[in-house]
C-alpha cells in the first residue's frame, strides 16, 4: 500500500474515532455538568393526571437543580404515538427517558434503540415489558388496587348484585393487571352473590367513556355497580350516572382525581374511590432517573434499595418493580382538603 493511502486511512480512523468520542464525551458531559436533560413521555397530553405528574416532575427537577424536563405525549392515547415521540427524544439525545406506556410490548423496540443509545429508560403509572426498560415504578402494588376496588363496590353493594368495569384502553398494561386481580377476587365465596356483566373500554377519552357507561345501563338493566380504575372514565362515568337520573341506584368507585371527582363525591354518585399522589408519581419517577443518568444508582437488581428525595427509601422487587406506595380513600370527610391539592 501507497504511503499516501495509509496516511488517508489513519486520518479517516482517527476522525471516525474522534466522532464517536465527541458523541459519548456530550452525552457525559450533560450528566457531569451540563443540565441533564429527562423527557416525561404521558400516554396522551390533556390528561389532568399526568399534568400532576408533570408538576411533581419539575419539583423534582428544581430540587436536583440541574435538570431540564421535557413533557410530551401524544394528542390521543397510542402506541404509535409515543413511538414516534421517543423515536424524535432519541435525535434530541436526552439522557432519560421515562414513559407511562400505551401498550406494554409494543415500545420494546423504541425503548431498546433509545438504551442502545445509552439513553436510561424507565416507565412509570403504565409499564413496559422488562425487555424495554431499566426498571418500572409502580404507583402501588398491582394486586393490593384490582383487590381493593372489588372490595369498595361490594362494601357499597352489600355484597349483592351485578357489576360492570369501564377501562381506559385494551392494551393499557396497569389497567389490565388490575383487573386480572380483580376477577381473582371475585373468586371469593363472599362474593358469590355478585357478578361481573362486562369489561367495557373508554380508551381515556371523554365522550367514548360517556357512551360506553350509558352501554352499560341499557345493555345490564339489573346493573348495580361500576368500576372505573381511570381518571377519565370514573369522571365520565360519573357524569353519565347523573344524566341518566341514576344517581344512588349505580354505585361507582375506581381510580379518580380528587379535583375532578368532587363535585360527584360530595353529592353522593361516587361515595368512595383510591389514588395515589400523581404529583408524587412524577417527582418520584424524575428523581429515579436523575440517579441513573449521574451513575447514583449504577445497576438495578431485586432486593436493592436507594433514596428518592423526600419519598425515602424504595426498594426494588420482582422484575425490577419498584412500588411507591398504597392508594388512599377519598371520601366526603377528605375531599374538599385533597380537592385543593390535584
Amino acid at each position: 500500500m501507497k504511503k499516501s493511502a495509509v496516511v488517508l486511512m489513519v486520518l479517516v480512523t482517527g476522525l471516525f474515532a474522534a466522532s464517536f468520542a465527541f458523541a459519548a464525551g456530550q452525552q457525559e458531559g450533560q450528566a457531569a455538568g451540563g443540565k441533564i436533560k429527562i423527557a416525561m413521555v404521558v400516554k396522551s397530553l390533556g390528561n389532568t393526571f399526568f399534568d400532576a405528574a408533570h408538576q411533581g416532575g419539575e419539583q423534582a427537577a428544581k430540587e436536583l437543580g440541574n435538570v431540564d424536563l421535557i413533557y410530551q405525549g401524544p394528542s390521543t392515547p397510542t402506541p404509535e404515538g409515543q413511538i414516534a415521540l421517543i423515536d424524535s427524544l432519541i435525535a434530541q439525545r436526552v439522557n432519560a427517558i421515562e414513559i407511562s406506556a400505551n401498550d406494554t410490548d409494543a415500545l420494546v423496540p423504541i425503548a431498546k434503540k433509545a438504551m442502545a443509545a445509552g439513553i436510561k429508560v424507565i416507565s412509570f403509572d403504565s409499564g413496559i415489558a422488562p425487555d424495554g426498560r431499566i426498571l418500572h415504578l409502580a404507583a402501588s402494588n398491582d394486586e393490593l388496587i384490582g383487590r381493593s376496588e372489588v372490595q369498595i363496590i361490594a362494601k357499597l353493594l352489600n355484597y349483592q348484585g351485578e357489576i360492570a368495569i369501564l377501562s381506559a384502553t385494551a392494551q393499557a398494561t396497569n389497567q389490565n393487571t388490575w383487573i386480572d386481580y380483580m376477577k381473582k377476587e371475585l373468586q371469593d365465596p363472599k362474593y358469590a352473590n355478585m357478578k361481573l356483566d362486562a369489561v367495557v373500554y373508554g380508551d381515556d377519552l371523554a365522550d367514548k367513556s360517556y357512551r360506553e357507561a350509558t352501554g352499560l345501563f341499557k345493555s345490564y338493566p339489573n346493573l348495580k355497580g361500576i368500576i372505573s380504575p381511570t381518571t377519565v372514565g370514573i369522571m365520565y362515568t360519573a357524569k353519565a350516572i347523573e344524566d341518566a337520573g341514576l344517581a344512588g341506584k349505580i354505585q361507582l368507585t375506581g381510580l379518580g382525581l380528587p379535583s375532578q371527582m368532587k363535585q360527584y363525591i360530595t353529592d353522593g354518585t361516587c361515595q368512595e374511590m383510591e389514588l395515589w399522589n400523581p404529583i408524587d408519581l412524577g417527582y418520584t419517577a424524575t428523581y429515579i432517573s436523575y440517579l441513573l443518568v449521574k451513575g447514583n444508582v449504577t445497576s438495578v437488581s431485586p432486593g436493592q434499595s436507594f433514596t428518592v428525595g423526600k419519598m425515602g427509601s424504595l426498594t426494588v422487587g420482582d422484575n425490577n418493580v419498584v412500588v411507591m406506595g398504597k392508594p388512599f380513600v377519598f371520601d366526603k370527610s377528605n375531599i374538599d382538603k385533597f380537592a385543593s391539592i390535584y
